[in-house]
């Protein structure tokens, strides 16, 4: 018999998937309480992520007689939207898809929670998404409260280089060092891309697994949909919170300037290009609705499933979810 035919399973056991159920409810409530109001939004649109680091899955139509379409990174531009529209404070708990993201941590398939706060900063934000995970995880997941470090500050610490001021060069040499200086496929022009292969082979499993920690102030070149600091614009109002060894959410002070968002949209199709991946249309409808008008507001995506696997100790993305992809 097939495979297909023979492990017809869950990978999540019973346990788990009513736990992942009261999970969910219990999410609903924080937000219900906290007067943010639910939303759903299209899986598929006619505009994907230019995030050079995040690829689309492309829809056909039937007979590739059309444009195809795009599902959906993450819920954020049409979420954007409503917010422009007056939705104020929103959450929605999704589906969104990957290209390329398999292994022990990553499906291509997974679920996100994301939700946005008009009027809020990001020390604010930061506190909510604490008060959200100490409703959701058992006690021992957490010890002690979460801290927060300075992104330039971890490199400075367990690397001994500055990455806002490091060349290219100087990355890969650092990255050759600890025996990551022959990746295949990086452009060794490509400082972000040597940041981010130091920071998560290098810097993340120093970290430690049982407190939450937040990494801040981002180098401006990683900015994404975020706005810049003020007082420092080489960093981004961005963090990114680690605990159990995983990164689990990416929060922004949200740009609201449609212009220095068609720019980074453009860029980031530069870089595309540059890396050889095909160059994904811009979404006009957003630019449009932040012409139209963004409230100024904190947002932030955290991967449910991680959660999960953290809730219940476990070991894989696949026993935290009923079919990953194997299994699908």
């Amino acid at each position: 018999m097939t495979t297909e035919a023979t492990d017809w399973r869950p990978g999540a056991s019973l346990d788990v998937l009513q736990l992942r159920a009261g999970m969910l409810s219990d999410i609903r409530d924080f937000f219900r309480r906290r007067r943010v109001m639910e939303v759903t939004t299209p899986l598929m649109s006619a505009a994907g992520a230019t995030e050079p680091n995040l690829e689309s899955y492309r829809v056909l139509p039937p007979h590739a007689s059309g444009p195809h379409s795009y599902l959906q990174t993450s819920p954020e531009f049409p979420m954007k939207r409503l917010l422009a529209a007056g939705a104020g404070s929103i959450y929605q708990i999704c589906p969104v898809f990957r290209c390329g993201e398999s292994g022990s941590r990553h499906n291509p398939e997974f679920t996100m929670i994301e939700w946005y706060r008009p009027g809020l900063d990001l020390d604010q934000l930061m506190i909510e998404l604490i008060d959200l995970l100490a409703a959701l995880l058992p006690k021992h997941r957490m010890r002690g409260p979460a801290v927060r470090i300075p992104y330039q500050d971890l490199f400075k610490t367990h690397l001994g280089l500055d990455p806002l001021s490091a060349s290219g060069a100087e990355l890969q040499a650092c990255a050759r060092e600890r025996g990551l200086g022959t990746v295949a496929g990086l452009d060794a022009t490509d400082r972000d891309a040597w940041l981010d292969l130091l920071i998560s082979h290098c810097i993340e499993p120093h970290l430690d697994s049982s407190i939450p920690t937040f990494v801040h102030g981002y180098p401006a070149s990683q900015a994404a949909l975020a706005c810049l600091d003020p007082d420092d614009p080489r960093l981004a109002r961005r963090f990114e919170l680690y605990l159990g060894g995983m990164e689990l959410a990416n929060g922004y002070h949200e740009l609201a300037d449609a212009n220095e968002l068609a720019a980074r949209f453009a860029r980031d199709n530069g870089t595309r290009r540059k890396r050889g991946l095909s160059p994904v249309p811009v979404d006009l409808r957003l630019l449009a609705a932040v012409s139209d008008g963004l409230p100024d507001c904190v947002g932030v995506a955290l991967g449910f499933d991680r959660l999960v696997m953290l809730a219940a100790d476990l070991e894989t993305v696949d026993q935290a979810m009923a079919f990953s992809m194997p299994r699908a």
